[in-house]
């Protein structure tokens, strides 16, 4: 099958332009890679940012890569960890993943290797295929006590659907 993202863009811009959030995210994909239109980080933002408001755990991830890595808008670290944030306590593995980094970074946070160990415990239970590596290295730097409290951590985080993370 020929891939004409063309068509696909015109498709999507139809469905965004109506309220779709998964299409405006779909949109903003296709902005940021150029796909069927000429690539552009400031366009896929705008997209990414009204599905992102419409709940849509993929845009918030996806917005929180684009402030993490300035593409599109100024570089925020702050800004990226609030929509990791945002997608991590809707189960998104990757924005967990990403939330865990930044903490054990201390990247738009203040370093934190229990609250690293917790997102990334849960982002490894959740699927994520790296997640357990950084979880494990996280361990190492911390005393025994402090792993097993982010570990009852991430039990209470995931049992209350990510309502209880703090």
């Amino acid at each position: 099958m020929v891939q004409d993202y063309a068509e696909a863009v015109r498709w999507y811009r139809m469905a965004a332009e109506q309220g779709h959030a998964a299409a405006q995210y779909s949109l903003g994909v296709m902005y940021h890679e150029g796909n069927g239109v000429v690539q552009d980080d400031a366009e896929a933002v705008r997209w990414l940012r009204i599905a992102a408001k419409q709940e849509d755990a993929y845009a918030q991830y996806n917005l929180g890569v684009m402030y993490h890595q300035g593409n599109g808008v100024v570089q925020d670290y702050a800004e990226a960890v609030r929509w990791y944030r945002v997608a991590a306590e809707q189960g998104n593995a990757y924005a967990q993943y990403n939330l865990g980094a930044m903490y054990g970074n201390g990247q738009g946070v203040v370093q934190d290797y229990a609250e690293a160990h917790m997102w990334l415990n849960i982002a490894a239970a959740n699927g994520h295929e790296t997640a357990g590596e950084g979880r494990d290295g996280m361990a190492a730097l911390m005393v025994p006590a402090d792993v097993a409290e982010a570990q009852r951590r991430a039990r209470a985080c995931m049992s209350s659907s990510y309502r209880e993370c703090d």
